[in-house]
């Protein structure tokens, strides 16, 4: 038996409810977002000594690890909200999922071009097969593979069901793209800020990383708001509300 949901998550599943709700915090995560990605960026750029080892070239982990990051955590948000829409069938749910796969998807290919970028003068190569590379890549196959999935069927109900099988099935590849480095030999650089004891990172260097991470994640969920307004209005189309807000926006349009 499903254990039951608090009233209010049910308030929260709300379309409308919802769709007022995401409008007011993309307003409120974007700015925010801009401002971290901002200082970041000057801190990690500017400000932040070159490494001893990787000399100037380290600067790219500004943006490839929070990407590889948010690869993960989206794919991770992703089969949380299908897991919730398969059990509880809240539709809003599953409007999550189908909404942050594009957006992982993005942030996955990203991750595994800026790692190109930095292992061709590090190892001597843009692409090798190793461990975290290669489960990274499969990260980015199984997102496609959920999208081209979803579109497969005409029947909305399937596609939220077929598709939040597969996203469930492919949650065994988080802990593999993250244990990777410690499970086997690879080239592919150890735990660094996760590490939060003794990171392998001084903090003039850290400080720039973190707030690039918070930048990025602030702006994964403001476009995912924005991404949402699109999916609950298709979804609810057929809904007064939904076809005022529609009418509306054509007419402002």
């Amino acid at each position: 038996m499903a254990i039951a949901l608090p009233a209010w998550m049910h308030r929260l599943a709300s379309p409308p409810h919802f769709y007022r709700l995401a409008d007011v915090l993309r307003r409120w995560l974007l700015w925010p977002a801009l401002a971290c990605i901002a200082a970041g960026a000057y801190g990690g750029l500017v400000l932040a000594p070159p490494d001893y080892q990787q000399g100037e070239g380290f600067r790219i982990i500004y943006v490839h690890v929070p990407s590889a990051y948010l690869s993960m955590m989206i794919y991770m948000v992703m089969a949380v909200a299908s897991a919730t829409g398969l059990i509880w069938r809240i539709k809003l749910a599953h409007a999550v999922a189908a909404s942050s796969a594009p957006i992982g998807a993005s942030f996955t290919f990203l991750a595994l071009v800026t790692g190109a970028v930095w292992g061709q003068p590090m190892w001597g190569t843009w692409w090798v097969w190793d461990a975290r590379l290669t489960s990274e890549l499969i990260l980015l196959f199984l997102y496609l593979g959920y999208i081209l999935l979803r579109a497969a069927f005409d029947d909305l109900g399937k596609a939220d069901r077929a598709s939040a099988v597969l996203a469930l099935v492919g949650v065994v590849n988080i802990p593999i793209i993250h244990y990777s480095v410690i499970w086997w030999s690879t080239l592919h650089q150890g735990p660094t800020i996760s590490k939060l004891d003794n990171p392998s990172i001084t903090m003039d260097m850290l400080w720039p990383l973190l707030v690039m991470i918070s930048g990025f994640t602030l702006f994964f969920l403001a476009v995912l708001t924005r991404h949402l307004q699109g999916e609950v209005l298709e979804r609810e189309q057929q809904a007064r509300w939904a076809r005022e807000i529609i009418a509306g926006s054509a007419a402002a349009g």
